[in-house]
């Protein structure tokens, strides 16, 4: 019985993570709004959005490969099921032995791969230059994860999500500076991969500034829809691990039984709320940088990151 019950848990996250994905987008939005003394959409306009994209029809160039055609549905199940592998209430589930941080790091790289594919399939020069500045972004930050995973293994002994989370909920951890680093390091990250101000801005279709747009303009139909929720996917994935990471309150443990797991789910959404309502106001209070200053600001970010795992690696040889 007990087994049944981890499974129907970990199929009930796999669910989760789908359904809060575009609310998360739209709670995004509408926080910028208001703090832009706008009304904005409404919460649930990205599942409308969605909606409608899933029944229009598919236009697609007449050059277009195969890679143009299978790249979306790629994107998206690499993308849900990193998603689904971050302990998201509970930790010590079924899938938690493939919760790896250098993993979730693979499905991500997998995911930006294939989608800088399809931005150079069609051929055109819009697609070229948002590949090339996703691969630039990439390069930069692929490095400064692995960076931040070293530093929570030398911390925890393990890269599995449910053992770093577990040691971080724990009185062990204390006040780090390594810690702190990190955590500066990964929010960087996790807003250069989601194209958010100041990289990129995803509610702008400026031809010479944009990235992830630059890539998806020539999809339409089903094939947006499915590229638009792989997004947001990838931001709950990250608002997800900074929560399992630097604040694993309230998170479950596996076998506690049903009462438990119901009770870390609000705090799991409250984590989800706070990060966004942060992000909405960095966004809202910082204003845009230019291309090429993107690798400073991931260059900063490898910096801390490399920075927490020497200072990590010599308090620990000391």
């Amino acid at each position: 019985m007990a087994v049944i019950l981890d499974i129907l848990v970990q199929l009930g996250q796999l669910l989760l993570v789908l359904l809060l994905a575009p609310l998360l987008t739209g709670y995004v939005r509408k926080i910028k709004a208001h703090l832009l003394r706008r009304r904005g959409p409404d919460l649930i306009q990205p599942y409308r959005d969605l909606h409608k994209l899933l029944r229009k029809e598919v236009v697609l160039a007449d050059n277009a490969s195969w890679v143009f055609r299978t790249a979306p549905y790629l994107i998206f199940a690499t993308t849900w099921v990193a998603a689904a592998l971050v302990p998201t209430f509970a930790t010590g589930l079924v899938f938690s032995p493939a919760a790896d941080l250098i993993a979730i790091v693979a499905l991500l790289g997998s995911a930006r791969f294939m989608l800088a594919l399809a931005g150079l399939d069609v051929g055109t020069s819009f697609g070229g230059i948002g590949s090339s500045r996703e691969m630039m972004i990439a390069s930069l930050a692929e490095p400064a994860l692995l960076m931040i995973a070293f530093t929570l293994s030398l911390l925890a002994g393990s890269t599995q999500l449910s053992s770093v989370a577990t040691y971080m909920a724990g009185p062990a951890v204390g006040l780090r500076v390594s810690l702190a680093m990190a955590l500066v390091g990964l929010v960087m990250v996790a807003i250069a991969e989601n194209a958010r101000i100041p990289v990129d801005n995803p509610a702008t279709h400026l031809e010479l500034t944009m990235v992830h747009e630059a890539m998806i303009l020539e999809y339409s139909g089903r094939h947006l829809a499915v590229i638009e929720a792989a997004a947001s996917l990838k931001l709950l994935l990250y608002l997800s691990i900074i929560g399992c990471v630097f604040a694993p309150w309230g998170v479950a443990v596996a076998g506690e039984g049903f009462a438990a797991y119901a009770a870390s789910l609000p705090a799991y959404v409250i984590k989800l709320a706070a990060g966004g309502f942060l992000l909405a106001v960095f966004e809202t209070v910082i204003a845009k940088m230019r291309v090429f200053r993107v690798s400073e600001f991931l260059g900063a970010a490898l910096m801390l990151a490399l920075l927490a795992a020497l200072l990590l690696f010599v308090s620990r040889g000391t």
